[in-house]
This record gives structure tokens, sequence and C-alpha cells, in this order.
């Protein structure tokens, strides 16, 4: 069964063009293994991510919602169905388009941070655009370093920070190609709440004040309370969403989602 999420819309227009949509997924499925170990980790999902936006997938453990976000971002490859970024196909991508895909359109936010140690937070900034062989737009990237209020970090090396300096400076290498997504895969799963916060807070305000498209893989219900629009999944499948949510309402949502696959189990 294709189970499809409606209603898509701008965050700031309210509009459902199709040049709304950032990201998507059309009856995609995803199958590890064979036989007695095959796995379906994902059953013909489809789901429009709009652009401008800010949303949020959960859902129990093993429900696939890192899955799909690896999909989506040209992480891993679908079984059957396809997958687009904007207006570019995904699915079927050579591997050199798949590596231009990850340059220009998407950026990513890691749970680990991913910084490099020997370079300076500057420079891991930077990193992205220097092996495409870019330069930064300054204004941009003073925009983007003064409003994570890393201005007096930019020398240190990531040993020299604390975690949620690292993260932020994870956010703005993720920011500087100006993506059509940011893709964030846990990103407070190792920092302290007041951490956590500051990068949450950041997150919105790139979609509020810059009209980035972020789409955030999380557990933390006070986390999916950030975002403008949570999606649910459940063993392989989208089963809900919940638009403008509160801490409380992602909280009751996944306590029945819990529920109800322990009932199946």
């Amino acid at each position: 069964m294709t189970l499809t999420v409606t209603g898509i819309r701008d965050a700031r227009t309210g509009a459902t063009p199709e040049a709304a949509v950032a990201a998507q997924a059309q009856d995609v499925w995803k199958v590890y293994g064979s036989g007695e170990a095959q796995v379906t980790a994902l059953r013909g999902v489809s789901v429009e991510l709009a652009r401008g936006a800010f949303t949020a997938i959960m859902g129990p453990s093993g429900s696939g919602k890192s899955t799909l976000m690896h999909c989506l971002a040209g992480l891993d490859s679908v079984t059957r169905g396809e997958v687009f970024i904007g207006g570019t196909r995904v699915t079927g991508l050579s591997d050199s388009g798949l590596t231009r895909l990850r340059r220009d359109k998407v950026g990513f936010v890691f749970q680990q941070f991913n910084l490099l140690p020997t370079l300076t937070a500057e420079e891991n900034i930077l990193l992205p655009l220097s092996i495409a062989g870019r330069r930064a737009n300054r204004d941009w990237y003073r925009q983007v370093i003064d409003t994570l209020g890393l201005s007096d970090r930019l020398g240190h090396r990531p040993s020299q920070l604390s975690g949620g300096q690292q993260q932020r400076v994870a956010c703005a290498r993720a920011l500087m190609s100006r993506p059509d997504v940011v893709f964030a895969d846990e990103p407070t799963g190792n920092l302290d709440s007041r951490s956590g916060a500051e990068v949450l807070g950041f997150l919105r305000r790139s979609v509020r004040d810059f009209g980035q498209t972020v789409v955030m893989v999380t557990h933390d219900p006070n986390a999916a309370s950030y975002a403008n629009r949570v999606v649910f999944l459940a063993d392989g499948g989208i089963v809900g969403e919940l638009v403008d949510p509160t801490a409380e309402a992602v909280l009751d949502t996944m306590k029945r989602l819990d529920v109800t696959a322990a009932g199946v189990a």
C-alpha cells in the first residue's frame, strides 16, 4: 500500500505549486538483503517536503526514518520508486552525478559533527567549497558566521571547541553552498539541552530568515517542536503528520506509535 501525505504548503506563503516542493519521494521502497535475511525498511513511501520549511521525521526504532532521509539525500539508493531534489531526479544518477548533487544541492549536519580535526573552524566551514574549486560569497559567509556567533572561534580547531560550537560549525558548513535542502540526522543527539536548543534555534532561524529548507531526523519530541511539520513513520510507512507541532502533541503521537509497534510485535 502506498501512503501519501497531502496538504503540503510553503511555510511562508501557504502555496502548494510544484515549485514549492524541495524534495520528494514517490512510491519508494527500500529492501536490504534477500531470502530469510531480507528486511523491508521502506514500504511505498510517497511524501513531499515543502521548500522554505523545517520538517522533522520521527518514528519508533526501526521505523525507517533514517533510511528515508538517506534515500532522499542521495546517500542510499532505492529499491523501487523515485526521489527528487527540486527538479533533479536523484534516482538513477551516476556516481559523478550524485557527487555533484551532494556538493551543490544538499547540505548535511550529522550527530557526530564530522569535522576534520586538523583544520580550523573556518577551514572546516569552507572545505566543501574548496574541494569544488569555488569561492565563498563573503557577504553570505559573514551573515552565517554572525548569526551562529562563531566570529571569535574561526581560528580554533575542533578539539578547542565545545560540542555545541562544533555543531554550529557543522551548520555553517552545511549552509555555505546555499543548498536546496539541509538534511540533519539527530543533530542534537550528542549535545546538552542548552547547546541543543541553540542549534535547533539556528536551524529554525535559517528557515525563517534565510528561506532555507531543513529536513531533520530526530527521536526527541522537544527537538521536533522546532519544526513547521512532523512526519511520522512506523514499519516503513508514513502513518501521520502534525503541522505547527508542540512537544506534548509529538510525545502523545510517539507514545501511540510505540504502543502499536509493541502490540504488533
